[in-house]
């Protein structure tokens, strides 16, 4: 599957095998002399730089290759690493191809597993950055954001090559390893931010669990997104960088009596990404499969086993890999408003609305909606859109419970308020995400009330469909709309709240949304 160039590499294909899940390549081993004898390895290898480890305190050695079209998810380049050793450092480039219109060009990720081994699921993860850097380092005191520090023990590593895209004529790549020889440093013991904060007891809490910092992809530290998610009026956040829980011993010092931080993990598979809400600390869960290898249902446990919830992102978005294809049986929620509000986030809302006919009825659990920033860098918004959540504290646990129960309610930012009742004639009442257990003809009156959406229209939403719609708010961004109906007439009723449509005849963007009420006994 792999071309080598064995002139300036010496490293020839070894062995294309299944993991178990998606298919991966192993190439031949890079050698390095030990620290103890100085001898260069007589494996063929052809090096950019070859120095005596007695005489210097770092060896490198560069290899290249390119991957075909239709390559496999993951390539492994095996690194024998010698005793001795104090640092490993990567660096690659890869070249970018001229392409027509339409085709996608090359992209490639990285990540790095040490001697334990890359099996799925397994121990020997060390970090992952994707396509965010040219290169990491990882020694036991310190490593690059996305990686894990810890020792550099002697045995076979594994670079981790992931080609997201392949242009036709395939992806030239060139890869460095160097290994800094010396005594290791000391792993500093991890400290992570408290399961609670102080809260207000029961009551209403505002939060975003789809936050990226320079740990993955993103560009901001955690000071930076804490800083800013105080300033978006949150309660709670979810650290949830890509495929790699090393941001986890660098919330804490950002945490207070005021912010909850829990952490988690974006898991970025090749078909569709979900969010790992709430975690055990320095819980990692791997990505490394697709839809048709039937793996999800083993790691969206192993999440749950480790506390936290599993939260489909972006189930309709149109980046190659980012669409949904996993079904929904393993969620807990569903991200269904991610980011500024566009045209997959209408699809997702709808597709949504479409699972709540049969939970309406009793025949399956239904699925809670949220919605998340999934800020990155300047100018996306932390807190925009944000999930508020009615909880009976400010701790994982109680915000957790309140998402799975669907009791919350999704706005653009701090200043949109809501509350949404459903009320039967004998005094029964419910509120979102609960269920108003009246007889089928029972008359029912929808209440919403709303602050903060000038210009804005109310609507309530049934399993028929959009039966009511407000005049435009005013510009105080103050009103409330009532609707009557009857169990019999609507199974469920949810509450959005719109601003003023920008096309003719297409929906306005949303202001904020609810999880509904159900209807009947």
């Amino acid at each position: 599957m792999c071309e080598d160039d064995h002139t300036t590499t010496g490293m020839g294909r070894r062995a294309l095998f299944v993991t178990g899940a998606a298919t991966a390549l192993t190439l031949n081993s890079v050698s390095f002399a030990s620290a103890a004898d100085g001898r260069t390895p007589a494996d063929g290898t052809k090096t950019t730089k070859a120095t005596k480890a007695t005489k210097a305190t770092k060896a490198t050695r560069t290899v290249k290759g390119t991957l075909p079209p239709g390559a496999p998810d993951f390539v492994y380049v095996p690194v024998e690493v010698p005793r001795g050793v104090r640092e490993i450092h990567v660096a690659y480039t890869y070249t970018k191809a001229t392409v027509p219109a339409g085709t996608q060009n090359n992209a490639l990720d990285i990540g790095v597993f040490d001697e334990r081994g890359t099996e799925l699921g397994g121990k020997g993860f060390r970090g992952w950055s994707g396509g965010a850097r040219t290169e990491f380092f990882v020694r036991a005191d310190d490593a690059t954001p996305g990686y894990i520090p810890g020792p550099v023990r002697a045995g076979t590593w594994h670079i981790a090559l992931g080609p997201y895209t392949v242009a036709p004529e395939g992806l030239p790549y060139e890869l460095t390893v160097t290994l800094t020889y010396g005594e290791q440093g000391r792993t500093p013991s991890p400290v992570y931010p408290p399961s609670r904060a102080k809260g207000r007891g029961r009551a209403w809490y505002r939060g975003d669990c789809h936050i990226h910092s320079w740990f993955s992809d993103g560009k901001r530290t955690p000071a930076e997104i804490a800083a800013l998610a105080r300033a978006a009026g949150l309660d709670f956040i979810n650290s949830s960088d890509h495929n790699t829980h090393s941001s986890h011993a660098h919330w804490a010092d950002q945490a207070g009596d005021d912010l909850l931080i829990m952490l988690g993990e974006e898991i970025t598979t090749r078909n569709g990404h979900v969010v790992a809400l709430g975690t055990d600390p320095g819980t990692f869960v791997d990505w490394r499969y697709r839809a048709r290898d039937n793996r999800f249902g083993k790691y969206a446990r192993e999440v749950r086993r480790a506390g936290g919830l599993v939260v489909p992102a972006h189930p309709h978005a149109t980046c190659i890999g980012c669409n949904w294809k996993f079904g929904f049986g393993e969620a807990d929620a569903v991200e269904v408003w991610n980011g500024p509000y566009t045209a997959d986030d209408e699809i997702s809302l709808a597709d949504w609305d479409n699972t709540l006919v049969a939970s309406a009825r009793g025949s399956r659990q239904w699925i809670p909606a949220m919605g998340n920033s999934d800020a990155h860098r300047d100018p996306d918004r932390i807190g925009g859109p944000q999930t508020v959540v009615l909880a009976d504290g400010l701790t994982r646990e109680a915000i957790q419970a309140g998402i799975k129960a669907g009791r919350s309610y999704v706005a653009e930012s701090k200043s949109v308020e809501l509350t949404f009742t459903a009320s039967g004639s004998r005094g029964e009442h419910a509120g979102i995400g609960e269920r108003l257990h009246v007889d089928p003809d029972t008359p029912v009156t929808v209440r919403l009330d709303v602050k903060g959406a000038p210009g804005c229209t109310l609507h309530v939403v049934t399993d028929q469909g959009t039966l009511f719609t407000s005049p435009a708010l005013p510009e105080s961004g103050s009103g409330t709309a009532e609707w009557r109906t009857t169990a019999s007439y609507a199974a469920y009723v949810r509450a959005e709240v719109r601003h003023a449509p920008t096309v003719p005849g297409l929906p306005g963007a949303l202001t904020a949304f609810t999880n509904p009420v159900f209807l009947g006994t």
